[in-house]
């Protein structure tokens, strides 16, 4: 007997573009960002992609529309099909500190991929948040001017960059995360390739 399916195409299909997107988007960032750094660190050349500045920036480009696109589609499939409020609700602060509490001494259950833990769902509203994060301060970085209200709520070109940066950080810490648990819960990796 077949098992029942836990992750559509339409989600899966989303998920890999969302991988190879912010994969581009990351390693293209941080080369545009060694030209140009907010700090004294800098990103080691063989982590970065495009060769030189115009480079990185035509894979930032490319990069940024298959991300934006790939999210829009993402948000509104999830939004009108209810799949949002059925995954990722309720959620509660309670339920968030038990499940981080079982996390922590590895006791945080596995058996239903289906469901989501609290701790997860709280990740992947964060994500989703951090992406929109990301869209904007990165329309603002971009196309200052063409943008104004998004560029006054962002603080300006400066504080864009800022907040560019650590939304970009806080992305990446995610998928550290992301695939550690990946890691110590492989079945959940099948799920994303076959469905079930």
């Amino acid at each position: 007997m077949k098992s029942a399916t836990i992750h559509s195409v339409w989600l899966r299909l989303c998920h890999w573009v969302n991988v190879l997107a912010m994969l581009i988007m990351v390693t293209s960032g941080w080369r545009i960002y060694n030209a140009s750094p907010l700090f004294d660190a800098m990103f080691p050349d063989n982590l970065t992609l495009g060769g030189w500045l115009g480079g990185a920036i035509q894979w930032h480009f490319a990069g940024m529309w298959l991300f934006g696109i790939n999210g829009v589609v993402y948000l509104l499939i999830n939004i009108f099909s209810g799949r949002l409020k059925r995954k990722f609700f309720p959620l509660t602060i309670q339920g968030i500190f038990a499940d981080f509490k079982d996390a922590l001494r590895g006791k945080l259950a596995h058996a239903d991929l289906s469901k989501y833990n609290m701790v997860q769902k709280l990740a992947y509203l964060f994500v989703m948040c951090d992406g929109v994060l990301l869209v904007v301060s990165g329309l603002v970085v971009w196309k200052s001017v063409q943008f104004p209200l998004l560029n006054t709520l962002m603080g300006g070109f400066d504080a864009a960059r800022y907040v560019h940066f650590f939304a970009m950080s806080a992305m990446v810490g995610f998928v550290v995360i992301h695939l550690i648990m990946v890691m110590l819960v492989p079945k959940t990796l099948l799920t994303m390739l076959r469905g079930r």
